[in-house]
């Protein structure tokens, strides 16, 4: 009797093996397309070789070690590693499930028209005080969603009132952003809305504003739509993306030189709940997102 599969067919089946490499774990964006990319791998008949690295030193020697491997493939989750990742694409192909400076290698969404439009939704609620919440200090080369949002502002006469910089894409730095902010902004002065980069930041954004207290009222919205944006804690408008597709392109440009340029990929769609409402809504609830409703 056969003792394995391999010699029960008279061959031995060659394991085919695409690597990933992502800047942590933790961010729920990056689990959610994880998740995504192991499946589709699955179904195409591939093994995922994960590299969890949090610098370019880090990275090297992972990559280092992976090269035994007969990896066909690159699929990264972070630009962090775009230079690097660069140097060999010679020898191995590699895709992009982010922004880059090489366009041509990457899959990224339609950040513009998610700032675009969420502008709008909170320019039709009638704020006149509008902020931005960003991760990191981009104002030399703002980001796509920034462009997006302050094009919208511009449209209705509207200018783009303030930017916050967390320093970070975790909610902890967002919150204490917006903490100082409040701290330090007179009552009268302060923003009526906040756009964020991500919905990480908007949950840090949103506490902090429910922890001052003092009748404070901020509308907020995010970008990304993690699962936690959807339960009664947060309640949480926020800019969607089908992640579905946007993996299934890059594979399809990894593994088949096939492109889709104009494809449904690239489109979004808000998620409207109550972050972005005033104060008082009518129906089941009375009050934002960024207030406490108990």
């Amino acid at each position: 009797m056969k003792n394995t599969l391999q010699e029960t067919q008279g061959k031995v089946v060659k394991a085919r093996f695409i690597g990933v490499v992502s800047a942590g774990l933790a961010n729920p964006h990056a689990q959610t397309m994880l998740d995504e990319i192991t499946r589709q791998l699955n179904a195409r008949g591939y093994l995922t070789l994960l590299l969890n690295a949090d610098a370019q030193d880090c990275y090297a020697t992972l990559r280092q070690k992976a090269e035994q491997l007969p990896v066909e493939g690159w699929v990264y989750l972070s630009n962090r590693f775009d230079d690097a990742a660069i140097l060999d694409h010679h020898a191995v192909s590699s895709i992009y499930l982010c922004h880059t400076q090489t366009p041509s290698e990457s899959i990224s969404p339609d950040d513009y028209a998610a700032g675009f439009a969420i502008g709008n939704l909170l320019l039709e609620q009638q704020y006149q005080r509008l902020g931005f919440m960003q991760s990191h200090n981009t104002l030399s080369s703002p980001s796509k969603q920034m462009q997006g949002y302050i094009a919208s502002l511009y449209a209705a006469d509207k200018m783009l009132k303030v930017v916050l910089t967390a320093e970070g894409y975790e909610r902890e730095q967002a919150y204490q952003a917006m903490m100082t902010y409040l701290k330090k902004t007179r009552a009268a002065e302060r923003i009526e809305a906040l756009y964020c980069e991500n919905d990480l930041l908007a949950f840090g954004a949103m506490q902090a504003i429910r922890d001052f207290g003092q009748g404070t009222h901020i509308a907020i919205v995010g970008c990304g739509d993690v699962d936690e944006a959807r339960s009664s804690t947060w309640h949480l408008t926020t800019w969607t993306q089908r992640v579905d597709l946007l993996v299934t392109e890059a594979l399809n440009r990894l593994l088949e030189q096939r492109a889709d340029e104009q494809g449904a990929w690239r489109q979004g769609e808000l998620q409207i709940r109550h972050s972005h409402l005033g104060k008082e809504v009518l129906g089941e609830m009375t009050k934002c997102g960024c207030a406490s409703r108990h």
